[in-house]
């Protein structure tokens, strides 16, 4: 039998009302024949009120038992999820990440999925059952409690789909697919119907919050459709697949990302510095992106590196940089306050001409450029974060909307 794995964020369980409506859209595909297996998210703002209760007790928690902490928020989900089916008649099983064979490497609050042994979700499914599974959250090799990081459910979801060689992936949210700039802040953003794997990834990675970057990684390399919908307005879609080549679209998306901390290292031993902080960083699950290396020539010496740091979940940055620059001093500097601005795309940087007029472009509205980075897909640009949205809406208007 078919096999499709919906997914529920969040906001579409956010409540009881929400969570019987949600039953009911799984009743309703399960009556199509279907075998299905469902992935939740914590209700509404769970995951973030359980943020704050650990920070009042530190500033910087253990990790492990921050995992502890926040994969409790998709078991209450999954149980009431549970109890709605089987009012309805549906006979029903609710399943925690590591009883669903969600397998990590050791990494607290941003583990990566390495297998999944689905024998248990597959085992239920022939019982006739609709299988629920609690998202971002496996167990590592050392049977710990782990959890996959912000928008980990989507990751979940993709790879149980990819473990069960399923149909689909369908990806429920608050929006209605994927659109060319955030909605709220560009009045003529553009729905997108259907987007490439590694469009979608680099939207992802540049800060668009409708899909997880690791979760578009899982469906490439396991050539799985993921369909994002709106769980309360059904119609329109966006659906991710792998495209054929042609004709090159330049810039069909601005995405943005906030919070965003710049670090400079410089002097004669700027690269031994960075490796001091990169394996502090490391220890301390710091992703760290967008770094630039400059040797200095054995004549001269002076180096310089940098590398960007996102805000967002990172536990205890303030206590990491105030020791940085107590260690290493004026040879360390951080430039906060700035964002991200990414234009995506297939194609862009197959010649110059998108980064200058991009550039061009800012410099005429009085925008600062604080850094440039490109990949065959996205040209990011660092920006002042008070200057964000001009900037989002200025790069629209000039590459997307007309």
């Amino acid at each position: 039998m078919a096999c499709i794995v919906m997914k529920f964020g969040g906001s579409s369980v956010a409540d009881i009302g929400k969570l019987q409506h949600v039953a009911g859209m799984i009743a309703a595909v399960k009556s199509q024949g279907f075998d299905v297996a469902v992935v939740v998210s914590a209700m509404g703002k769970t995951t973030d009120n359980l943020v704050t209760m650990a920070g009042q007790i530190t500033a910087r928690p253990p990790r492990r038992e921050m995992d502890m902490l926040l994969s409790t928020g998709e078991r209450i989900t999954m149980a009431l999820l549970s109890m709605a089916l089987h009012e309805k008649g549906l006979a029903a099983v609710s399943l925690t990440g590591s009883q669903a064979g969600i397998i990590t490497n050791d990494r607290h609050t941003d583990a990566q999925v390495i297998e999944v042994r689905p024998f248990r979700v597959q085992d239920e499914m022939a019982r006739g059952k609709v299988v629920i599974v609690g998202g971002f959250q496996g167990v590592s090799y050392r049977r710990d409690i782990t959890t996959l990081g912000r928008g980990g459910s989507d990751t979940t979801a993709v790879a149980l789909a990819a473990a069960l060689d399923a149909e689909r992936c369908e990806i429920y949210s608050d929006v209605d697919g994927v659109y060319s700039a955030d909605p709220s802040l560009v009045e003529q953003a553009r729905h997108l119907p259907e987007l490439s794997y590694p469009v979608m990834q680099e939207m992802s990675t540049a800060g668009a919050k409708v899909l997880n970057a690791h979760a578009v990684q899982f469906a490439k390399e396991k050539q799985i459709a993921i369909y994002a919908r709106a769980t309360f307005s059904p119609g329109r879609q966006t659906v991710i697949r792998r495209f054929t080549p042609g004709t090159l679209p330049g810039v069909i998306a601005v995405v943005s990302q906030s919070r965003m901390t710049l670090v400079r290292i410089d002097g004669q031993d700027a690269v031994g510095i960075f490796k001091q902080v990169a394996a502090v960083l490391e220890k301390e699950r710091v992703p760290i992106k967008e770094v630039n290396l400059i040797a200095g020539r054995r004549d001269r010496g002076a180096s310089k590196v940098s590398f960007v740091v996102a805000g967002d979940g990172v536990y205890g940055w303030e206590k990491i940089r105030t020791g940085f620059q107590e260690r290493f001093g004026e040879k360390i500097t951080f430039e906060e306050g700035l964002a991200a601005v990414s234009l995506i795309g297939e194609g862009l940087n197959r010649n110059n001409t998108t980064l200058l007029r991009t550039l061009a472009l800012l410099s005429r509205n009085g925008i600062r450029t604080a850094g440039v980075t490109t990949t065959s897909f996205r040209i990011s640009i660092l920006v002042e974060e008070d200057k964000l949205e001009d900037t989002v809406r200025s790069c629209h208007r000039r590459w997307v909307s007309g």
